[in-house]
């Protein structure tokens, strides 16, 4: 195929665009549904290699045609991977405006595309192409990136019953690929423009200076010529925003004054809860702040934030200037602009408006989803772990009782990324110090901490210690009434249960579940005896599918159940005929125990399974001379 398209190539700069035209661009035409996808490759790059040498008139429309036709219709992704390198070819070519709107859609359907290879060669050679004409025509603040936002606008708009993610990922990651000529378009049309010329000593450009960039297409000094020009304008674009401000700079003005506006306002409006968006949106203002430079995120982009965020105590009672802590400004604030840069000062800012964002949140008792945003995506990466711990230890010995129950709640979502030594030398100690609260309220808010503890460490001692702080949770005369403390507890063993050490679930978690379970019958007020059953039945649900020993069967594990048949009897009947199947389930498995199984464990889950498939898998199970504590392992998921 090069050698084809070699010698297509000279043939075409010896005869001129007339003959090409004539004689070898109806030879591409007639193969354009060829059944052999070479051929049709053939076609797609042929397209963009001879390009050059055709007629202008010709290359805006039939070789568009073409190039349209194959992207909508061929099935194999290497032909529209190679079509849209040509489109991409043709950009470059393509000097009729009438085009604009056609080229437009043909990206829209490009980044679209089902295939990866595409979608990838869009960003890489298609979308800069054209926003280089783009820019040329003078589209690109006035047409193309409004465009673009507006269409996410609309989806967010449209998005109130559920978000189409994949259209915000395609809209916004094309938004992405043009920072880089959008800041080109800024830097060639500054009030210092003119100035910029290359004499004596050039600057060197810090490496770290921009994002690394998709493909050399998107490199600012690609764009704007050379390394060494860029340098000089780099200079000049720092000492104007420092000294002498923005004042008739159009195109940078637009960027402060419209681009920055309208994606706070878009970012106010998606779901805090959607991990992926927060995180989209933090990559794309983490890369547009690089890109702009640290004077620009400083003094034009980190007070729009602020202005909107305000934190300041008096803020704490009005809800109405509150609502937007609780919103995915917060995460994206923190997560794409904070982290930007990482000096000292910059870190001290980062930990300075999560601690501030916590205690807001606490004190106008706000959902936390915006903070635990925060964290995950944080917490992603091992390098904030001191600091996100920082800023918990900040809650632990905060003064307010509200503050301290959220910094107990935030502890479990990092505990699963932490590293085990971390655990051991900053969460733990923390923990310990707020499950002797004084205000039982913080003192439940650790439950779920030690149980994912007790889910994710190995060490042992430490297990151990997380033992006697449930324990005495669990034991403590003072705790006899407390609703919520059980509630919290029954709820984290069925979390943890399945998937925590055998020992553990065994003598601590089962035997305590049936203690729970026999108290609840007591229990006089009928909507707290629900409430307590309702978490029981998922938890023993939860369990249930765990390897249980014939002795723990008998002693905890069914005696618990028939209690909370006895709740569900009066308050939850359709509860109560589950319930009785898993009793008979178990008292079965009991019964033919002795015949079918020699000592080892057996599993509520197993009565699933046909009986047929049972005696073979009890006969597999009777060959493994292993402790019931290994065979329980042998069911867990890899982690």
């Amino acid at each position: 195929r090069q050698m084809i398209l070699t010698g297509c190539v000279a043939f075409a700069r010896h005869v001129g665009p007339t003959r090409v035209e004539a004689e070898l661009l109806p030879q591409c035409w007639e193969q354009i549904n060829h059944k052999y996808p070479e051929r049709r490759l053939l076609v797609a790059e042929s397209c963009g290699a001879l390009a050059p040498y055709l007629p202008k008139e010709i290359r805006s429309s039939l070789v568009l045609s073409m190039l349209q036709q194959m992207l909508m219709e061929d099935k194999a992704d290497l032909v529209r991977e190679a079509v849209i390198k040509s489109l991409g070819i043709i950009m470059g070519y393509i000097d009729d405006p009438d085009k604009y709107q056609q080229g437009f859609e043909l990206l829209l359907s490009a980044l679209g595309d089902p295939s990866e290879r595409v979608v990838s060669a869009t960003h890489q050679v298609f979308l800069p192409a054209y926003a280089a004409w783009t820019t040329e025509l003078g589209n690109l603040q006035f047409h193309l990136i409004p465009t673009l936002l507006n269409k996410i606008e609309k989806l967010l708009r449209e998005g109130e019953h559920g978000l189409d993610e994949h259209k915000l990922h395609m809209y916004l990651s094309a938004l992405q690929s043009l920072i880089p000529s959008l800041f080109a378009l800024v830097l060639q049309n500054a009030p210092f423009t003119s100035k910029a010329k290359l004499q004596g000593e050039v600057p060197q450009i810090e490496v770290t200076r921009f994002p690394r960039p998709v493909s050399p297409l998107q490199d600012v000094s690609i764009l704007i010529g050379s390394r060494e020009q860029l340098a000089v304008l780099l200079q000049l674009y720092d000492y104007q925003l420092e000294h002498e401000g923005t004042t008739g700079w159009e195109t940078l003005l637009w960027v402060v004054n419209q681009l920055l506006p309208q994606l706070i306002e878009i970012v106010g409006k998606i779901n805090v809860a959607s991990t992926a968006c927060v995180h989209e949106f933090s990559r794309f203002f983490w890369r547009l702040c690089r890109t702009f430079g640290k004077i620009f995120t400083n003094t034009k982009v980190k007070p729009q934030f602020q202005e909107i965020l305000r934190l300041s105590e008096e803020n704490i009672d009005s809800t109405a200037g509150n609502g937007v802590l609780t919103k995915a400004t917060v995460p994206i604030y923190a997560t794409g602009v904070l982290t930007c840069y990482i000096q000292e000062e910059d870190r001290k800012l980062l930990v300075g408006f999560l601690e501030d964002v916590m205690t807001m949140l606490s004190l106008s008792h706000a959902p936390l989803d915006s903070l635990k945003a925060s964290f995950v995506e944080l917490g992603a990466n091992p390098a904030y772990h001191e600091l996100l711990l920082t800023v918990l230890w900040y809650g632990v010995v905060h003064t307010s009782a509200l503050v301290r129950c959220t910094a107990a709640r935030m502890f479990e979502l990092l505990v699963k990324g932490v590293h085990e030594t971390l655990v051991a030398q900053r969460v733990v100690p923390a923990l310990i110090t707020l499950s002797s609260d004084p205000e039982i309220s913080v003192r439940i808010a650790t439950i779920p901490a030690f149980g994912t503890i007790m889910e994710t460490v190995t060490q042992r001692e430490l297990l151990e210690k997380k033992k006697m702080q449930l324990a005495s949770f669990l034991d403590d005369p003072q705790y006899q009434d407390q609703h919520s403390l059980h509630t919290e507890i029954i709820k984290t063993f069925g979390r943890v249960g399945p998937n925590a050490e055998p020992r553990f679930r065994d003598e601590f978690v089962i035997p305590h579940l049936h203690k729970l379970a026999l108290v609840n019958n007591q229990q006089s007020v009928d909507s707290k005896r629900l409430d307590i059953a309702t978490h029981l039945f998922e938890a023993y649900s939860a369990l249930s599918c765990c390897f249980i020993s014939e002795d723990l069967m008998v002693s905890h594990f069914l005696p618990g159940l028939k209690c909370l048949r006895t709740d569900m009897e009066h308050l939850s009947p359709e509860h109560e005929v589950i319930l009785s199947s898993m009793i008979k389930e178990c008292e079965q498995k009991v019964e033919n125990k002795t015949v079918q199984e020699p000592q080892g464990s057996m599993s509520i889950a197993a009565s699933l399974v046909s009986e047929d498939t049972k005696t073979k898998f009890l006969n597999k199970m009777g060959q493994l001379t292993t402790s019931g504590a290994m065979l329980a392992n042998v069911f867990q998921r890899k982690k």
